[in-house]
C-alpha cells in the first residue's frame, strides 16, 4: 500500500486567471483568497510593489495551511514609469488603453512560493514588454465592449481578443502576460517536492 507524501498545494488567489493557468499543470490545489493590502506604499516602486504583494499573499495564507506549497502572485503594468491599476470601469478602460496607443507597457509578474521543504520562500519576476499598435478610438471602444477587460491590469485580456491590440509582445514566458509565469514556477514546485508533470 503505497502513501502519498506530496505535500498540498494552494494558490492564493481568488483570480479566474491564475486558477486557469496553474490548471494547466493538471495538478490538484486549492484556492484561497489572501489577506493582503494592496495598496502601495509611499514611494515604492511597481516592481518592489508586485514582488512584495506576492510574497505577503502567500505568507498569508500559509500561516493556516502548514505543511503545504504555498503560490502567491501579483502583477503590474507600467508605462513611463507609472503605475496601470485594473481599470475597474469601461470609461477608464478606454481611457487606458488610448494612452497606451502606439507605445510599449512593461507587465511584472511576480510569484512567491512558500514550502517547508524548499526552506524560505523562493521569487521570481518575469517581465513582458507589449508593443501596442496605433489604436483608433472606433477600435478601442468595439474590444472593450466585446471583452469588458475591466478586471485587468492593462485593460486587455492577451490570451482573447486582446492579442489583436498588439505590434510585438516579448516575453521568456508568455504565461507571465496572463499572470502566472508557469515556466519558473515549474522549477519551482519540483524543488518544493511537487512532480510536474
Amino acid at each position: 500500500m503505497s502513501t502519498d507524501t506530496r505535500p498540498g498545494l494552494v494558490l492564493a488567489s481568488t483570480s479566474p486567471y491564475r486558477r486557469a493557468l496553474l490548471g494547466r499543470l493538471g495538478l490538484e490545489f486549492e484556492c484561497v483568497a489572501p489577506a493582503t493590502d494592496e495598496a502601495p506604499l509611499a514611494g515604492e516602486s511597481p516592481l518592489d510593489l508586485a514582488c512584495r504583494l506576492a510574497r505577503l499573499k502567500a505568507e498569508s495564507v500559509a500561516v493556516d495551511r502548514p505543511g503545504t506549497v504555498v503560490v502567491g502572485s501579483d502583477q503590474v503594468a507600467v508605462l513611463d514609469g507609472q503605475l496601470l491599476g485594473k481599470p475597474g470601469t469601461v470609461a477608464r478602460c478606454v481611457a487606458q488603453l488610448r494612452q497606451s496607443s502606439g507605445r510599449e507597457v512593461v507587465f511584472l509578474t511576480a510569484v512567491h512560493v512558500v514550502s517547508a521543504r524548499a526552506g524560505a520562500g523562493e521569487s521570481h519576476v518575469d517581465r513582458t514588454v507589449a508593443r501596442f499598435r496605433e489604436l483608433g478610438d472606433g477600435e478601442i471602444e468595439r474590444y472593450v465592449a466585446a471583452e469588458s477587460p475591466l478586471d485587468c491590469a492593462g485593460g486587455f485580456k492577451a490570451e482573447a481578443l486582446g492579442i489583436s491590440l498588439f505590434e510585438r509582445i516579448e516575453s521568456e514566458d508568455p504565461t507571465g502576460l496572463t499572470g502566472l509565469p508557469l515556466i519558473w514556477l515549474c522549477c519551482a514546485l519540483r524543488r518544493a517536492g511537487i512532480a510536474v508533470p
